[in-house]
């Protein structure tokens, strides 16, 4: 497990006292990767109530606290290091994880990561030729990847086009879960948009 994050010494020592600082029982932290892999990921790390904790976190149990990371980030923490410095102004903690933005996709990574690695090494590339780009909102239950546009693309008379012929072709065809598209963006408003 400590191949995947350190937790130095004294960044345990500070989660500690401000868990203790909550008086709550039974509260740990929790690590996560918001968007991994993609060039918005966020390292995020968070109390956690035992209610808030997921059934596939894996447990880090350290001498002062417990520390909850999710299944689903694993692979992005690989080589994190959460660390505390002590400096004049009270200390500053400190979360680097190299591989949050790495594209480490696999067959059996969850359909929205390899939504997002279609997106972000295929998709957004060819509509930054026009100013514009597209992100997944989520993975809804009809097989459909919900999108929203941003850039030139927003209020672009030809979106109707790239969605289909573009962006639901190219992700319908590489993910097999994906059955269609569907925006969400408000193209009443085009004050950037591409023609």
């Amino acid at each position: 497990m400590s191949e995947i994050i350190k937790i130095t010494k004294s960044a345990e020592e500070y989660l500690a006292k401000l868990i203790q600082d909550k008086n709550e029982t039974d509260l740990s932290i929790r690590i996560f990767i918001s968007d991994p892999g993609t060039p918005k990921a966020e390292t995020c790390l968070a109390y956690c109530k035992p209610d808030e904790a997921m059934p596939d976190d894996m447990i880090l149990n350290l001498d002062l606290i417990n520390v909850n990371l999710e299944k689903r980030s694993l692979p992005f923490l690989k080589d994190a290091e959460v660390n505390f410095d002590n400096d004049t102004f009270g200390g500053q903690l400190t979360i680097k994880a190299p591989n949050a933005r790495l594209p480490n996709i696999s067959s059996d990574s969850p359909v929205e990561d390899r939504i997002n690695y279609v997106i972000y090494n295929e998709i957004n590339p060819m509509l930054e030729s026009h100013g514009g780009e597209v992100s997944l909102i989520e993975f809804n239950d009809k097989g459909e990847a919900v999108l929203k546009f941003g850039g030139g693309c927003q209020g672009c008379g030809m979106v109707d086009v790239t969605l289909k012929d573009g962006i639901e072709k190219t992700l319908v065809e590489q993910i097999p879960e994906v059955l269609g598209v569907k925006d969400t963006t408000d193209h009443s408003i085009d004050d950037n948009a591409y023609y």
